[in-house]
């Protein structure tokens, strides 16, 4: 379902906040690494190809209205939301395509969306149970060619993003709750 304007210029103002409650807790994946292991990497990578396939990301992605965005996801956004199939399960998934080059504008990026890319952030609704204190979403952050971006420490983004950190993914989508934005986005 595309969003309309006054949608996108409230996600945008909001940061896409989408998650409630603040984690105090570090969530351990495996070998006691928060986010970026070895089956985090795997589903990120599976998740590419599906966004992909949807014409979601990728040089030939479906290019929706750009707005005014903020950082850390770039001076000009562009947002979708639907459903995409992952490892036969269908679920919920927000594409954010983050513009920052120079010269960087609404219009200029609505007429040539591939010059300005700078990555794409992505969040998949998990089954439950996956991490619920984040209402079970999947965070990954991926270069234009889709390859998965790392954090200055060298870790992949993909998983759990930087959960029960001070900053990050998780930390900064927290701050003010989601109920009534992830209402809007069903």
């Amino acid at each position: 379902m595309p969003l309309d304007r006054s949608v996108l210029a409230a996600l945008g103002a909001a940061g896409l906040i989408l998650v409630a409650g603040v984690v105090t807790v570090r969530s351990q994946g495996e070998k006691g690494m928060p986010f970026g292991g070895k089956e985090d990497v795997a589903f990120a990578k599976q998740l590419w190809s599906a966004l992909e396939d949807a014409k979601l990301a990728g040089p030939n992605r479906i290019n929706v209205e750009p707005f005014v965005g903020n950082e850390p996801h770039g001076a000009i956004q562009q947002v979708l939301s639907t459903n995409v199939t992952v490892d036969k399960r269908s679920a919920k998934v927000i594409v954010k395509a983050n513009h920052g080059a120079k010269g960087a504008t609404v219009d200029t990026v609505y007429a040539n969306p591939n010059k300005y890319l700078g990555a794409y952030t992505v969040m998949f609704k998990k089954p439950a149970g996956y991490d619920p204190e984040n209402k079970n979403w999947f965070w990954a952050k991926y270069m234009p060619n889709g390859e998965i971006m790392k954090n200055p420490k060298g870790m992949l983004l993909a998983g759990r993003v930087a959960k029960g950190t001070d900053e990050g993914c998780i930390a900064c989508h927290t701050v003010v709750g989601g109920d009534n934005l992830e209402a809007l986005l069903k």
